[in-house]
């Protein structure tokens, strides 16, 4: 299993599932990533941080920590 942080610009995936606890998890549903949808990495800036992604028609941001706790396939 892979981290939403480990896959390369260009690539499109499908979220398997979110780790992380309360408020942090809560944040990630409340953007749309939920199991089942399907993410394009548009952009990984320079260092890593932050991730532009392609959710359900919406360009999101998504910082290093965040990508870290959503596993895809």
């Amino acid at each position: 299993m892979k981290t939403l942080r480990e896959i390369s610009c260009g690539q499109t995936v499908k979220v398997a599932k979110l780790t992380g606890e309360g408020p942090v998890k809560r944040r990630i549903m409340d953007m749309g990533i939920t199991k089942g949808v399907d993410i394009f990495v548009r952009k990984v800036a320079p260092l890593g941080d932050p991730v532009e992604v392609t959710v359900r028609g919406y360009e999101l941001s998504i910082r290093k920590a965040d990508a870290e706790m959503i596993i895809v396939e």
